[in-house]
């Protein structure tokens, strides 16, 4: 049976994985110049294993990190403003912004990060904010608690799981929406997230304004704030990592995609994914065996091996256990690996009741 740790792995407060400890790095406003980029290539390469992920949060992830190693990473990402003053606050500071963010939308962002540092919420190590407030937003299918979106009449503030959203006014009605929301007993024994909480009927007060329409998703390639480069899952060599960033300030996003703003073409780097057809875009996969200790099996090797047979539009989830990190909602076929082979899920999530169950990997191309 798969372990569920409940929490969120940070900088200051890493997790212990099968190949030495995964650090999330944060980085403010989802943003990185090319200094921070280098330092967190650097300590990738002389700190880590040299993996480097993007996640489904818009943050960084760095793998290998030993507790010896901890101490400098952590020091050179500090020198970098890469590092909150403490565990909590870095546990707070649980932020997406959109990666087409404006000034006036990072500055938003920004005081919003300062208001959860000063206060003394104590959330959900999963409970977060997404900073959305584009002509329509893009952060729809990504994962947040509470939402700071657009409507007719300026910015508005939406629990998630809600179709009405409250005017907002100032950025500390998000910290009182969090209030509520542990006031409701959303978070029983430290766990929960928003969308449960509304799903028992809670309604959070002053929802009035109808829900913006989402924007439709976005593809890699040419975008008018820069050019938008996707990974094959999520993974970003370090040297690439340092070189586009020396071609334009990044912005991370959740789509394990990055956006180098400011440019019209890239070079040729090893990892990025233009094309918005290639096979690789419709895959979804934890790192599996041995990386992860609960992983049953190895998930990438097989995912790739699989990627011309998942028709276009449809996405495929391997996972290595139940849990399904790598992808935690439903995808077009979803195959997680158990002590008996795999089991295929149609249109669910890893955990979800099987069609097929046992299958040896050999005979997963006939039946996809």
């Amino acid at each position: 049976m798969s372990r569920v740790k409940g929490w969120c792995p940070g900088a200051l407060q890493p997790m212990e994985s099968g190949d030495g400890w995964v650090v999330r790095i944060r980085p403010p406003g989802g943003r990185l110049d090319a200094a921070q980029a280098a330092a967190i290539a650097d300590a990738a390469e002389a700190q880590g294993n040299g993996v480097i992920e993007l996640t489904g949060r818009a943050n960084l992830q760095l793998r290998g990190v030993t507790p010896a190693s901890h101490a400098p990473l952590i020091a050179a990402l500090r020198a970098q403003g890469l590092i909150d003053a403490d565990a909590a606050t870095e546990a707070r500071r649980n932020i997406m912004v959109t990666p087409f963010a404006d000034a006036e939308t990072d500055a938003l962002a920004a005081a919003l990060a300062e208001a959860l540092a000063a206060s003394s919420l104590t959330l959900p190590s999963k409970f977060g904010f997404a900073v959305d407030p584009g002509p329509a937003p893009v952060l729809t299918r990504d994962p947040a608690d509470i939402r700071i979106e657009r409507g007719p009449d300026g910015l508005m503030l939406r629990a998630e799981g809600m179709t009405r959203a409250a005017p907002l006014t100032d950025i500390t009605e998000a910290l009182d929406l969090a209030r509520w929301f542990l006031d409701q007993g959303g978070a029983p024994m430290g766990r929960g997230r928003m969308a449960a909480l509304i799903a028992r009927g809670a309604l959070p007060p002053g929802a009035i304004l109808p829900a913006p329409a989402p924007a439709r998703q976005t593809e890699p390639g040419a975008t008018p704030w820069g050019m938008l480069v996707a990974l094959e899952f999520g993974q970003i060599p370090p040297d690439t990592l340092r070189r586009l960033a020396r071609l334009g300030p990044l912005r991370l996003t959740p789509w394990r995609m990055v956006l180098v703003t400011g440019t019209r073409s890239l070079p040729a780097l090893p990892g990025l994914i233009l094309d918005p057809r290639d096979p690789a875009l419709r895959l979804r996969a934890c790192p599996g065996a041995p990386a992860c200790p609960q992983g049953h099996a190895a998930t990438r090797p097989l995912a790739r091996s699989l990627a011309t047979l998942v028709p276009e539009g449809a996405v495929l989830h391997v996972s290595g256990c139940a849990k399904g990190c790598g992808w935690p909602r439903a995808a077009d076929l979803t195959l997680t690996a158990t002590p008996a082979g795999f089991d295929l899920i149609r249109h669910g999530r890893a955990s979800d009741p099987a069609a097929l169950r046992g299958l040896h990997p050999t005979q997963l191309p006939k039946v996809l």
